[in-house]
């Protein structure tokens, strides 16, 4: 098992959508087999964020800023952020949503860790949806995206109608001898 990664070796993912998302991902902890912590340096180019502004009521995240400039998002609030600035960002609802814009005139290059807890239900205040991802990685299924206005469309005993449990007791079930 490898307990050493260069960052010049470790895989790269790469992310867009439209004009304002963008970055480059080089896996840390999963390449080296870590399951309970993720680790990644992210680089973001100027003018652009790598994710949505976001909040995760199971994980917090850490971030070190490596270089660059940029504001980071946080509920309500917007601080400036640049080189070896320390960020936590809490497990919580909207007033700790967080997102990292890029800025300055440089890439923005930063160290972001998380506690990797599933199942995991992300809220997405600008988008108005609700992300719940039950295993780590791009597992088809591991995922699920709710619009907003769909909460509670469904209550907690529409569609049971109890059929299968008549079935039991009118068939009487199993018994114990």
């Amino acid at each position: 098992m490898p307990y050493v990664l260069p960052l010049a070796t470790a895989p790269r993912h790469t992310l867009s959508h439209g004009a304002h998302f963008e970055a480059e991902l080089a896996r840390l902890a999963a390449t080296l087999g870590a399951q309970r912590i993720g680790a990644n340096v992210t680089r973001v180019p100027p003018g652009k964020a790598a994710f949505p502004f976001h909040h995760h009521h199971a994980n917090e995240e850490h971030f070190f800023v490596l270089a660059g400039r940029g504001v980071l998002r946080i509920g309500a609030e917007t601080h400036a952020v640049a080189a070896h600035d320390y960020v936590y960002c809490p497990p919580g609802g909207p007033e700790v949503a967080h997102q990292f814009v890029n800025t300055g005139d440089g890439d923005l290059l930063y160290l972001a860790f998380s506690t990797m807890q599933y199942p995991e239900v992300a809220g997405y205040p600008d988008a108005g949806k609700t992300g719940v991802r039950v295993a780590a990685g791009e597992t088809p299924g591991a995922r699920f995206l709710l619009a907003d206005g769909h909460r509670d469309s469904v209550g907690y005993w529409d569609g049971e109608d109890g059929a299968a449990v008549a079935a039991i007791v009118d068939g009487a079930g199993p018994t114990r001898p």
